[in-house]
C-alpha cells in the first residue's frame, strides 16, 4: 500500500522533535521528506553559545546525526530553502528545482534575527547571531580583529559578548533598555547581572541608541555611531536585538499570518487543514513562543494529529525562564515585575550575588524573579501554576521548599524528596518518574545515557544538576563517569583507545594513514580530532611521525599564551624556580624595550611577561635568551621547589637540585595534557607536592613519590606511590610513569583521570613490580626527548611558521 507523504520545511529543533514524537506512535505511516536551509543535520541551537565560547564543538551539539534520518527512511535535503508552496497541487519547490509532493505539510521555519534598519547594516563585519554559520563567522573574526560590539543585552547578546570576550576580543554591549534582559529580569536583578559581567571585562552602554555603522576604506565596519554623536571602535558588530517569526514563505502561499502563522489547538493552519505549523514561526491564540518547552509541547500535540489519532489539544503554555547566563543562574516566571494590587517579598545580598523577589496577589504567588540561587525555581513555578493559597507558608516562602513542612530538599536530597509526577526537565516535559524508570529499566549509569534515552537536560541544560542527583540515588553510580566507549568526535565512531591501538598496531605514522585505515568520515578531520591524532602519532612513533603544527591549538602554534586583549604572555623556563641576576636583567631590559605592561611571578615560581605583541614574540625570546617555559603547551610546565636542605634548617634533602634535574631531564616532553611537578625538601611540603601530577617529598631515608594529583577546578590529592633512596631512582620512576601516561593516556586527559581510569594498582604493577618494563619506559622517554628542539630558538627544526609574527 502506498504511504501518504509528509513534508517538513525546516530542520530545526521544533520540527524534528515533532517527527520524533510521530515516529514513536506511528513509525510506518508516512514517507517523510525534510528540507533544511542549513548544510547541517538537526542541532541544539541553544548550545551555540558554548561553541562560541570554545567549551563545546559543533559535533557535540548535533541532536540527530545523518544516520538518524537514514535509519528512519527520511529523505533529507540539506542546504535547500523552499521558496514556493503550491497548495492546489500539494507540491513544495526550491529555487534549484528540487520538488517534493505532500499529503500533509509541516512548516517549522523558525524565526529570523531582527536587523536594525540603520545605515551600514549591510557592511562586511556586521552579522546576526542565529545559526552555525554566524557562530563560525564570529570565531573566525575573533582570530583577526580586536574590537567587537554586540547590539542587544538579551540572553543571546550576552552569550555572544561573553564568547567573543573569551576568544580574546574587547567587547562592548549596546542595549537600548535601562537594564539587561528586561523581559526576564527586573531592574535590580538586571543591575546585578551587569555589574557581574563588567567585573569579567565586558563593557556596557545602557540606554544607547545606534545611529549608524561607519565603514573603513575597504567597506568593512570600523565604528558604531550613536544618536548622541558618540562613536566606539568596532571590527565586528553582532546584531542580537531580537527575533521575528519567519513567515515569508507562508505569506506568499496565502496562509493567514498575524504575529506568526495562525494555527488552531491542533496546530493546523487556519487557512489550510492539510498544513500544520509548529515552533517560533507559529502563532497560537495570538502568541508566538520563543522558548523550547512550549515548542516541544506543540510538537507532541501536532504529532498525534499527524498520526491520525485525533487526540490532544494545545491550549498554550504557562512559561518560566530558567537560564544560565555566562555561568550565572537566573529564573523568572509569571508577573515578576509586580505592580498595582500586588505585594513583593524581596531578599537581596549583592555581596553574595543572590537576589530573590516573590510577587503575591490575592494570597497567591503570581510571579518570581531569582538571581544567583535558583534551586527553588521549579517549586515556585509549581505554586504559581497551581494557584495555591500561600497564607500558611508566607513567612517561610522566601526560604524555599526545604523550610515547608517535611518535604525539604536539603541540598542533594532535593531529588529524593520530589514526587514521581514532578517535572524535572521543563524543556522536554520529563518527570522524575520517567527518568527513574529509564535508569532502572535500561540500566543507565551516566548523564549522557540519560540524555539519550529521556532527553532530560539535553536542551538548555539548566536541570542538569537535578538529573545528576536522580542518577546518583537511583543508579547509585557516578553520573560523570566516562562512557565505556565514546567517539573522539563526529568524524569517526572510534574511541581514543581504539585510535591509539590502531596507530601502534599498524605502525601508522601519518594522519592521512589513520584516516584511511579507520575510514574517517571527514577527509581532513576537525578541530577536535586533529590535535588528538597529531599527539598520538608523535608519542607512538617519535623520530618517525612528523609533528604537524597546523593540527595544534593556536597557543601551541604561536608558542605563547594568547590573552583576552589579543596580546601574548611569555613565560621563560627557570629551572626549579631558580634564576640569576643576569637572567633578571635581560628580562627587565626586554620589558622596557618592548613596553610590556605587566610582569608577574607565577604560581609555578617563574616570571610571566604579560601583554607582548605577537609581532614582538621572536625578538622578546631572543633578547631574554632563556628556554621556552612551555606554559602554552600540553607539556611539562613547571617543577616547583622549595629551597631544601641547601638553605632551610628544616630541609632533609636538596629539593632545588632534584627539581632542576627533573626539569632538565623532561622539559621538552609533550603529553596528553599539561603536566606539573613539585619537589619539597621535607614533609612540611612547602612546594605543595601533594597536588601535582608528580610530587616528590624529601624524607630522612630519601624520597617519597606521589602521583596523579590535581590543583585545578576540582582539587585531587595525589596518591602515595613509593619510597625511593636516590636521585637517580627519582628520575627513573618519574620518567617511567610519564612515559606510561604518554603512551596510554587519552588526549586532554590529565594524569588524575588516567590513573582513575586504569587504576592505581595497574600503574604500580607496571612500574613498581616490573623493573625491566620500568627501565624500558624510562629509556623510551629519553630516546623520544633526545634532540627535541626549543621552539623559541630552533624555528626550522620545531617547524615554527614565522609568517604568523609579521605585523599586519
Amino acid at each position: 500500500m502506498k504511504r501518504p507523504k509528509l513534508v517538513l520545511i525546516g530542520n530545526g529543533m521544533a520540527g524534528v522533535r515533532t517527527l520524533e514524537e510521530l515516529l514513536k506512535i506511528a513509525p510506518d505511516l508516512y514517507d517523510i521528506t525534510v528540507f533544511g536551509a542549513e548544510p547541517h543535520p538537526n542541532y541544539n541551537r541553544i548550545l551555540l553559545s558554548p561553541v562560541l565560547a570554545g567549551e563545546q564543538t559543533l559535533e557535540e551539539i548535533v541532536l540527530n546525526p545523518l544516520s538518524w534520518y537514514e535509519e528512519h527512511g527520511i529523505t533529507l535535503h540539506l542546504g535547500k530553502t523552499v521558496d514556493k508552496i503550491d497548495r492546489r497541487n500539494r507540491l513544495v519547490s526550491c529555487a534549484d528545482g528540487t520538488e517534493a509532493a505532500y499529503d500533509r505539510l509541516l512548516i517549522a521555519t523558525g524565526s529570523s534575527p531582527f536587523i536594525l534598519p540603520v545605515p551600514g547594516k549591510d557592511l562586511d563585519g556586521v552579522i546576526a547571531y542565529r545559526d552555525i554559520a554566524d557562530t563560525e563567522a564570529m570565531i573566525d573574526a575573533a582570530t583577526k580583529y580586536r574590537h567587537a560590539v554586540v547590539i542587544g543585552g538579551g540572553l543571546l547578546g550576552l552569550e555572544a559578548a561573553n564568547g567573543l570576550m573569551l576568544r580574546g576580543m574587547q567587547v562592548s554591549v549596546v542595549h537600548i533598555a535601562p537594564w539587561l534582559m528586561e523581559r526576564q529580569l527586573d531592574d535590580q536583578a538586571g543591575d546585578l547581572l551587569r555589574k557581574s559581567l563588567e567585573a569579567r571585562g565586558l563593557r556596557f552602554l545602557m540606554g544607547a541608541q545606534t545611529d549608524s555603522l561607519i565603514p573603513d576604506k575597504d567597506g568593512r565596519v570600523m565604528a558604531v555611531r550613536f544618536k548622541d554623536g558618540q562613536e566606539i571602535p568596532a571590527d565586528l558588530v553582532v546584531m542580537a536585538a531580537g527575533i521575528r517569526p519567519n513567515t515569508a514563505l507562508a505569506e506568499r502561499s496565502g496562509l493567514l499570518c498575524n504575529r506568526g502563522i495562525v494555527v488552531s489547538d491542533t496546530l493546523q493552519t487556519a487557512t489550510d487543514p492539510r498544513i500544520y505549523a509548529v515552533g517560533e514561526c507559529a502563532a497560537h491564540r495570538g502568541i508566538a513562543y520563543g522558548l523550547v518547552a512550549p515548542l516541544f509541547e506543540q510538537g507532541k500535540v501536532c504529532a498525534t494529529h499527524l498520526a491520525q489519532f485525533g487526540i490532544g489539544r494545545y491550549q498554550g503554555s504557562q512559561t518560566s525562564t530558567k537560564l544560565k547566563v555566562t555561568g550565572i543562574d537566573l529564573f523568572s516566571a509569571g508577573d515578576f515585575m509586580g505592580g498595582e494590587g500586588t505585594e513583593e517579598i524581596v531578599m537581596s545580598d549583592p555581596f553574595a550575588g543572590v537576589y530573590k523577589k516573590l510577587v503575591i496577589k490575592d494570597d497567591q504567588l503570581v510571579g518570581a524573579c531569582l538571581y544567583g540561587d535558583t534551586v527553588d525555581g521549579s517549586w515556585y513555578f509549581k505554586l504559581l501554576r497551581e494557584g495555591r493559597k500561600i497564607s500558611d507558608i508566607r513567612d517561610k516562602l522566601m526560604f524555599g521548599e526545604s523550610n515547608i513542612g517535611d518535604v525539604g530538599h536539603q541540598g542533594h536530597n532535593k531529588a529524593a524528596a520530589m514526587a514521581d509526577t514532578d517535572e524535572v526537565c521543563g524543556c522536554n516535559g520529563v518527570s522524575k518518574g520517567a527518568i527513574c524508570k529509564a535508569i532502572k529499566d535500561k540500566g543507565l549509569f551516566t548523564l549522557e545515557e540519560v540524555r539519550k534515552h529521556t532527553k532530560a537536560s539535553a536542551s538548555c541544560g539548566s536541570c542538569t544538576g537535578l538529573v545528576e542527583q536522580l542518577i546518583m540515588f537511583t543508579a547509585g553510580g557516578d553520573y560523570s563517569a566516562t562512557p565505556k566507549k565514546k567517539a573522539i568526535c563526529g568524524c569517526t565512531d572510534h574511541s581514543h583507545q581504539e585510535v591509539r591501538d590502531a596507530i601502534f598496531a599498524e605502525h601508522l605514522t601519518r594522519m592521512a594513514d589513520v584516516h584511511k585505515f579507520l575510514n574517517w568520515k571527514t577527509p581532513n578531520g576537525c578541530a577536535t580530532c586533529r590535535p588528538a591524532l597529531n599527539y598520538y602519532l608523535i608519542s607512538s612513533w617519535p623520530k618517525e611521525a612528523q609533528d604537524d603544527p597546523q593540527s595544534r591549538y593556536i597557543n601551541e602554534r604561536s608558542h605563547a599564551n594568547i590573552q583576552k586583549d589579543g596580546t601574548y604572555s611569555v613565560i621563560p623556563r627557570m629551572w626549579g624556580g631558580e634564576t640569576t641576576a643576569d637572567e633578571l636583567r635581560r628580562i627587565a631590559d626586554a620589558v622596557d624595550k618592548y613596553k610590556i605592561p605587566t610582569v608577574k611571578v607565577t604560581g609555578g615560581q617563574r616570571i610571566d611577561l604579560l601583554g607582548v605583541k605577537k609581532e614582538d614574540l621572536p625578538a622578546v625570546w631572543k633578547d631574554i635568551g632563556m628556554p621556552s617555559g612551555h606554559a602554552y603547551a600540553k607539556a611539562l610546565r613547571t617543577v616547583k621547589t622549595c629551597v631544601g636542605s641547601e638553605w632551610c634548617r628544616m630541609g632533609t634533602q636538596d629539593s632545588t637540585q632534584m627539581g632542576k634535574d627533573l626539569e632538565r631531564a623532561m622539559w621538552r616532553m609533550y603529553a596528553p595534557h599539561k603536566v606539573k611537578f613539585a619537589v619539597s625538601g621535607c614533609p612540611r611540603n612547602c612546594a605543595e607536592a601533594g597536588i601535582k601530577d608528580v610530587g616528590i617529598i624529601g624524607v630522612d631515608s630519601g624520597w617519597e613519590m606521589y602521583i596523579a594529583g590535581n590543583g585545578g577546578i576540582k582539587t585531587e590529592v595525589a596518591h602515595f606511590f613509593c619510597k625511593l633512596k636516590t636521585a637517580e631512582e627519582v628520575l627513573e620512576y618519574t620518567g617511567a610513569f610519564m612515559q606510561l601516561y604518554r603512551k596510554e593516556g587519552w588526549y586532554l586527559e590529565r594524569t588524575v583521570h588516567y590513573v582513575s581510569r586504569v587504576g592505581l594498582d595497574y600503574v604500580k604493577k607496571k612500574i613498581l613490580d616490573d623493573a625491566e618494563l620500568r627501565r624500558g619506559l624510562w629509556a623510551e622517554l629519553q630516546h623520544a626527548l633526545d634532540g627535541e628542539p626549543d621552539p623559541w630558538f630552533e624555528f626550522d627544526k620545531a617547524r615554527v611558521d614565522l609568517r604568523q609574527f609579521e605585523a599586519v
